[in-house]
């Protein structure tokens, strides 16, 4: 039996067929994205808590995102209002995740507001009391779209507001709504909020996709796991979620792609297009799974995988890590739609105070998912796909001693799309890099429901994505005779004297039918197994003769070749067997392939190859994203680039523009810090350019080198750096700009 591979059916731990709930024609289902009702009955604790109701403290459904959804028994006109405060404002408050506290407010209010965030006037509504205690408030005039109706509830001396546009109608008044309303808003200037509106009231006539982004963005802030601290009052609260960079960077960037118009929001060109997903993820964070190590920091590699499912027949089918875009117009708004899933494999190293070192392998974990909630996209200049992504919660574990949840904050995505020739083509290549913080949280079966119980782990996990266009009748005689330009990052985790070792490498390939020869110079840092201390850097190379081969994929239709690679040492793999090295993908034309390295010579990590070319570009800007590993005594770090730009101001110079997110790990304290924003100005670097695409980029201590695609649109860099006691290695891409 062959199962599709083509999304939206996508295949879970079971084996059945899950359907995405959300990829309809019908554009308010397709942009506000998908909720479902997840939470279970919980009593109150006091006087002023609510009776049983939803509450989302001890429930945990697969294939939702975080926040649960309490919209059961609404009209298409109404909102729940539910209002949780820090705990130190009422310990004894029924408790709800993120360490808030439900309790009934003494005032509600709802009004029109502008940027200024004064009181403009009531709105027109009528407002019930279910028997649960809860506030319900319908809109007589159908349910806000825009930020311009806040509602605004009060306890004691302190007074929170959400925005009354949400897309699961379920409107949870507390520190994050809060953070919402007071950093977004206010920082428009009059102008800037006129255009929003006029968006949101269609005044141009024409209907404006970025209309539907503020009931997301209501929404999307509570599927962020953050943890409000004990013994903070509000406004402690909220510095604490402006300091988790993640969350932050997320509202201020869905603030300022509000602003974008209709005329700003495209759609691919063909209708609908399959990618072939190669995912690579860092992680840096803290375990609280085994007692003799809880709370040592540990570092964790994510890879894709394919994963076999089987029917209750017996029939096997496979589930390949894959994006799908989705385009049209409805009601005269351009959509592109995405959903994805990519199953992917864990490998961990456990860092103890004391320097001990504890690997954890894939036989450690289930194979695991990182799906993607389906939602539409703005197509900005038919290069940059923009969007607020929300990610589903998984389970693994079911039926073991242990089940586990994982929970995944939203992100921001700023991805590359290719250009095409043809207006029936779809784009070759979504290219991304991103930040998504989470939990593992351990949870208990009872009858139908998973309860969560205490969290096991906090991690901090940066992605990069690389998402190749499928093309049925792929032949690997696309790649003969041709060179490329290849860089890889991987890591080793092992017992022993070399617990940990990152290396990296920029070299190019020769590709002759099946073989590949390898040039590679490589670069390694690591830690000695006995003190801790920090090896490297340590120069090396890779010169070898490999294999490519093409794997072919099991489909609905049969076995098909969609683009997707073998990599061995010598020997092709079978079609269903482990190759050497790595699986990978291709682009249709073959100029850019990239690969999941799963191995034990050069570890797990991401190799990118793209064709040599002899043009380069002088200027430009570039998006920066991925992640550098760092080594110090005593610290490891994890540094993410989101938001980093790179310009090329000339042929020998260029600037970057540094933000980051980072994450340290403070070995001896076991303490791992939330992702600290940083914005470390404009650097000047040296730029120089070589043979055959190649480029390098140095500024003291800091190195970047790599290589430029033909079209001049995307930069793949090593980068290498010492920063006091600190060897950092990483792997960036630099996707162009719009001018």
């Amino acid at each position: 039996m062959a199962l599709s591979t083509r999304l939206p059916a996508f295949f879970p731990r079971s084996g059945k067929p899950r359907l995405l709930p959300c990829l309809s024609l019908a554009v308010a289902v397709v942009v506000a994205g998908c909720g479902g009702d997840s939470a279970v009955d919980e009593a109150g604790s006091r006087g002023n808590s609510f009776p049983p109701s939803k509450n989302p403290q001890n429930d945990f459904n697969p294939g939702s995102t975080g926040d649960s959804n309490n919209s059961t028994g609404l009209e298409a006109n109404e909102v729940r209002v539910t209002l949780e405060v820090p705990a130190a404002l009422a310990s004894d408050g029924e408790l709800t995740r993120r360490n808030l506290r439900i309790v009934a407010p003494d005032r509600v209010d709802v009004y029109r507001t502008d940027q200024s965030l004064r009181n403009l006037g009531s709105v027109d509504v009528t407002r019930r009391t279910e028997d649960s205690g809860r506030e319900v408030i319908a809109f007589s005039n159908g349910l806000p779209l825009g930020p311009d109706v806040v509602i605004e509830a009060t306890y004691g001396n302190i007074r929170m507001r959400a925005l009354a546009a949400d897309a699961d109608r379920d409107v949870k008044v507390n520190p994050f709504s809060e953070y919402l309303v007071s950093n977004t808003i206010s920082g428009y200037s009059p102008d800037q909020f006129s255009q929003i509106m006029d968006c949101v009231n269609d005044a141009s006539g024409e209907l404006c996709l970025n209309k539907y982004v503020w009931s997301t963005l209501a929404d999307q802030v509570h599927d962020f796991e953050i943890d409000i601290p004990d013994q903070v009052d509000l406004g402690d609260a909220l510095d604490h979620l402006d300091n988790r960079g993640d969350f932050a960077r997320y509202v201020e960037e869905m603030a300022r792609y509000a602003l974008l118009d209709e005329e700003s929001s495209g759609k691919i060109s063909a209708s609908s297009a399959d990618y072939n997903t190669v995912f690579l993820g860092i992680e840096l964070g803290q375990t609280f799974r085994e007692t003799s190590l809880a709370g040592s920091g540990q570092w964790g590699v994510r890879t894709a995988q394919e994963e076999s499912v089987t029917d209750s027949n017996g029939g096997t089918g496979y589930v390949y890590p894959a994006l799908t875009l989705t385009s049209f117009d409805a009601f005269n708004i351009r959509v592109t739609s995405l959903a994805s899933d990519v199953p992917y494999d864990r490998e961990a190293l456990i860092h103890q105070a004391g320097n001990g070192f504890y690997p954890r392998g894939v036989d450690h974990w289930d194979l695991n998912t990182h799906a993607s909630s389906p939602g539409a996209a703005t197509l900005l200049e038919d290069t940059r796909l923009l969007a607020g992504r929300a990610l589903y919660q998984s389970v693994t574990g079911r039926g073991s001693s242990q089940i586990l949840g994982w929970t995944r904050n939203p992100y921001f995505l700023d991805g590359f799309v290719s250009t095409t020739e043809e207006a029936s083509e779809a784009p070759d290549r979504m290219l991304a890099g991103y930040f998504s913080a989470g939990k593992a949280i351990e949870l208990e079966a009872t009858a139908d429901t998973l309860q969560r119980k205490s969290v096991q782990e906090d991690h901090y996990l940066s992605v990069l994505e690389m998402n190749l266009l499928r093309e049925e009748g792929f032949s690997l005689s696309e790649l003969n005779g041709r060179q490329y330009n290849v860089v890889f990052l991987a890591t080793r985790f092992a017992d022993g004297a070399e617990p940990l070792a990152i290396e990296s490498g920029v070299g190019d390939w020769t590709i002759s039918g099946e073989d590949i020869a390898q040039v590679m110079a490589t670069t390694s840092i690591g830690r000695d197994g006995g003190s801790g201390a920090v090896t490297g850097p340590v120069a090396g190379n890779r010169d070898a003769s490999w294999t490519i081969s093409s794997r072919p994929s099991r489909l609905s239709v049969g076995d098909r070749e969609i683009g997707r690679l073998n990599l061995d040492i010598s020997n092709p793999s079978g079609q269903f067997a482990t190759p050497d090295l790595g699986i990978g993908a291709s682009t249709p034309d073959g100029s850019l392939l990239a690969f999941n390295l799963d191995n034990a010579n050069t570890g797990d990590g991401l190799l990118l190859a793209a064709e040599q070319t002899t043009t380069l570009p002088q200027s430009g800007r570039y998006r920066l994203q991925g992640f550098a590993m760092g080594l110090a005594n005593g610290e490891n770090r994890l540094r993410h680039f989101g938001n980093a730009v790179l310009t090329l101001d000339s042929a020998t110079q260029a600037t970057l523009d540094r933000r980051t997110l980072d994450i340290v790990h403070s070995v001896d304290a076991e303490s791992v810090s939330g992702p600290a924003p940083l914005d470390g100005g404009e650097l000047s670097l040296a730029y120089s350019q070589g043979a055959n695409g190649e480029v390098a980029f140095v500024a003291g201590d800091l190195t970047l080198t790599g290589f430029v695609t033909a079209d001049q649109d995307q930069i793949f860099l090593q980068l290498q750096n010492t920063e006091g006691d600190e060897q950092r290695l990483g792997l960036l891409i630099a996707t162009r700009l719009p001018e």
